[in-house]
């Protein structure tokens, strides 16, 4: 595709997807074109091709006349650029939100949503490389992903990032600063970034969707302010009123503490979306009652972590008892247990990773407890990823895998096409750079499985949910044993309410 049909094909995408009106075509063209440095464009026909295939054209258009470096980094920072003039302006987009809002938040979150992959801040085309599978467990269908939509740093952006002068403008990927931002090497461009604004309990919000969708409509909300992540009764109230505004999203947070939180602790976000993980499917399995608040319903869930769940119609009454649930466990201890409280050593060790959702008309909140603590032989965490699992995955455990949902390391990919070759040969990988961390794993899996040409890659993938599922059960800080179980409802019952 020449450069003049590239520029044509994409104005034509921008008008068809309602990013701008037929009437903008000439001054969306010539904007294009100063972009590109060109001073003249020769009328052509538009084609309908995929946005990629028209970006790479106008992408390499610029690395042949030197206008960007022929590398993924610089790439996305020129394209975003590109695109950055065919998105509508913030004000355009927050009044059509607005609008669409009065029928109803869905059709908003529609139109939101579809703006966000149009304009190419969140790249379809690379999440769509992602490899995903469900495995079924005892504690219902678990979603693998492995994620291979971020790109990899090449060479000469990470030596360019380390001559730059360093700014802290933005000061996270989250600031409403990033909003139309131009970028850096270390730092995506963000011109076609949307942010919608919103008050949750009297504070200024935003939300705005993750470029690396995880699942569907996954969207953040962030402060306005660059404040640092803080989980109490506060943030669960702010979770409750976001359900009012959005009633078919679920929303949740992180836990507030390095190991068991997520990957930016200084700004204070939520994540949420529209879809039904595997936790919000389970069921109750012990119903518990706490006292003064019988008509919250409340119990244990089913599932290889621990999960209080309790729903209300009033927001206010569930807000009320949640925010006691967690002042009581952030002091607990039962050294029985191993829970060490902040006694143990003056650090604060307990947290609550909540998610909240709307079912049959009631408020529902799940408060999923949490322990940070080390120890000399899981330095990592005793309640992390335990170290025979490293070789699939040591990375936290967060909010999205928490759910029920495993978002594996990129290199796995090669990793298990590798291997599956391997047990297939018969190959010895004690000695393989690569492959030697999975050999314990492969030998069990041989052990326990007839495996040939037809069924290897189905075996892996089986494999692989399984060990994310003990990986679960590792985090929880009850074991899923008779004793786990009175040790839990120990603390249950420890709750003052009164």
């Amino acid at each position: 595709m020449n450069i003049n049909t590239a520029i044509k094909s994409l104005v034509k995408y921008a008008i068809d997807n309602d990013m701008i009106k037929k009437e903008d075509e000439i001054w969306a063209i010539n904007s294009v074109c100063q972009a590109l440095e060109m001073d003249a464009f020769d009328e052509c026909e538009a084609q309908d091709a995929e946005l990629e295939e028209i970006l790479a054209s106008i992408l390499d258009y610029a690395v042949e006349n030197g206008l960007c470096e022929d590398s993924v980094v610089y790439r996305d920072l020129f394209d975003t650029k590109i695109m950055g003039l065919l998105t509508p302006k913030p004000s355009e987009v927050i009044c059509k939100f607005n609008e669409l809002y009065k029928a109803s938040p869905k059709q908003a979150t529609d139109y939101y949503y579809k703006l966000s992959c149009d304009s190419d801040y969140i790249r379809t085309y690379r999440i769509k490389n992602d490899v995903k599978w469900i495995t079924k467990t005892e504690y219902g269908d678990i979603d693998i992903t492995i994620n291979l939509s971020k790109p990899e740093k090449d060479p000469k952006a990470i030596a360019a990032a380390l001559k730059m002068k360093s700014t802290s403008y933005p000061k996270c990927l989250l600031c409403k600063e990033n909003e139309g931002y131009a970028g850096r090497v270390n730092h995506p461009a963000r011109q076609n970034h949307r942010i919608i604004p919103m008050v949750l309990d009297g504070e200024d919000f935003f939300m705005q969707y993750s470029p690396y969708v995880y699942y569907n409509e996954h969207c953040i909300v962030f402060n306005a302010k660059h404040t640092p992540m803080k989980i109490d009764k506060a943030a669960i109230v702010k979770l409750l009123s976001f359900l009012e505004l959005f009633p078919h999203y679920f929303i949740g947070s992180n836990a507030g503490l390095p190991i068991v939180g997520g990957s930016i602790l200084t700004h204070e976000h939520f994540q949420g979306g529209n879809y039904e993980f595997a936790m919000a499917k389970a069921p109750i399995e012990t119903p518990f009652t706490f006292e003064g608040y019988e008509d919250v319903e409340g119990g244990i869930v089913k599932w290889p972590m621990s999960v209080i769940r309790l729903a209300c119609e009033d927001k206010d009454r569930l807000a009320d008892l949640a925010g006691i649930i967690f002042n009581a466990w952030e002091g607990y201890t039962d050294e029985e247990a191993f829970i060490l409280g902040k006694e143990y050593d003056g650090e604060l060790h307990n947290a609550i990773t909540p998610i909240t959702r709307m079912r049959n008309g009631k408020f529902e909140i799940d408060l999923v407890l949490r322990n940070n603590i080390t120890t000399e032989e899981y330095p990592a965490g005793y309640y992390h990823p335990h170290p025979e699992h490293h070789h699939i995955k040591k990375e936290n455990i967060g909010l999205i895998e928490v759910m029920g949902l495993a978002v594996l390391p990129s290199r796995l990919k090669g990793e298990m096409e590798a291997l599956a070759k391997a047990m297939l040969n018969g190959d010895d990988i004690r000695n393989d750079e690569v492959l030697a961390k999975h050999y314990e794993w492969s030998e069990m899996i041989k052990n326990k499985h007839n495996i040939n040409a037809n069924n290897i890659d189905d075996i892996l993938k089986q494999e692989i949910g399984l060990v994310f599922t003990e990986i679960l059960e590792q985090c929880g800080v009850y074991d899923r044993t008779q004793t786990g179980k009175a040790q839990f409802i120990k603390f249950l019952e420890s709750v003052k309410t009164k």
